[in-house]
């Protein structure tokens, strides 16, 4: 069971090798990179090259781990044998099942996606050590325990936002995906967009790099806003000699696809300013 990426997600070898290496030593691959890189995307590429199901459990900052378990309603239970609900006699009506319950119940090889677990509280790293080294957990309310049928290929991902902590990381497998290069970014935007005008793309690249560049930015371009970037451009055909070489000088077109602040607006607005009179 290897992953060779596919046709419409373009994976580096290194990312093929974590992949691997994830999936030979039976470890969570942990993926770290900026936002936008395709890391959420990569558990789905992942689940299809594969052919196996994937099972998604997108982290908030109220999420704990106990819920990607199980949750246990005792309100509802308490509710109905107030009400005499014939439910109330069988516990198992009042048990939620969670994410990870659904991938060791699942009777096959499953992907189970673990995604931006930096969102979290710094505990729930910790509280889910366990039951991903050890594929089980206990059910209290019903004194049994749970364990895989098979034990899923775990991918989590995460965006630096809060450092995570290292009992955690010694079970991971860890690779960070660098942002593209323009060769790179250049063949993610032919899987997306096949049939492009090649020098829209090399123009549009070549300012988008020119964006990123720009000293005291803020929040930088990402790869899915390059491509809503790269789509609004063919969509009001912009002809790339409209385009500006030098990024620094004006607003690019289209901002708002590119620019996700205020603060990274009036930053080139002020270089515009600073051009002109320089001019």
């Amino acid at each position: 069971m290897r992953f060779e990426g596919t046709a419409a997600y373009v994976a580096d070898k290194d990312l093929m090798v974590a992949v691997n290496a994830s999936i030979a030593l039976e470890r969570p691959l942990l993926v770290k990179g900026e936002p936008g890189t395709g890391k959420t995307e990569l558990a789905r590429q992942v689940a299809g090259a594969l052919g196996l199901d994937l099972i998604e459990w997108h982290v908030k900052s109220t999420t704990k781990a106990q819920q990607g378990l199980y949750e246990y309603d005792a309100v509802s239970r308490l509710r109905d044998s107030q009400l005499g609900d014939e439910r109330f006699n069988d516990i198992r009506n009042y048990i939620k099942r969670g994410k990870l319950w659904e991938a060791f119940d699942a009777g096959r090889k499953v992907v189970l996606l673990i995604d931006e677990i930096d969102k979290a509280d710094i505990e729930f790293p910790n509280d889910l050590l366990q039951e991903l080294d050890r594929m089980e957990f206990f059910v209290y309310e019903t004194g049994e325990t749970v364990k895989a049928a098979q034990r899923p290929i775990v991918i989590i991902t995460s965006n630096n936002e809060k450092e995570l902590p290292d009992a955690f990381l010694r079970r991971c497998f860890f690779h960070y995906i660098r942002f593209p290069e323009a060769e790179t970014l250049q063949k993610i935007v032919e899987v997306h967009y096949p049939g492009i005008k090649q020098n829209l793309v090399r123009a549009a690249l070549t300012q988008f790099y020119e964006v990123r560049e720009v000293p005291g930015l803020k929040k930088k371009p990402s790869t899915s806003e390059a491509l809503d970037w790269i789509r609004l451009l063919v969509a009001e055909d912009v002809d790339p000699a409209d385009l500006r070489a030098d990024a620094k000088n004006a607003l690019p077109k289209l901002h708002g696809a590119l620019l996700k602040n205020e603060q990274d607006v009036h930053l080139f607005e002020r270089l515009a300013f600073m051009a002109r009179r320089q001019g």
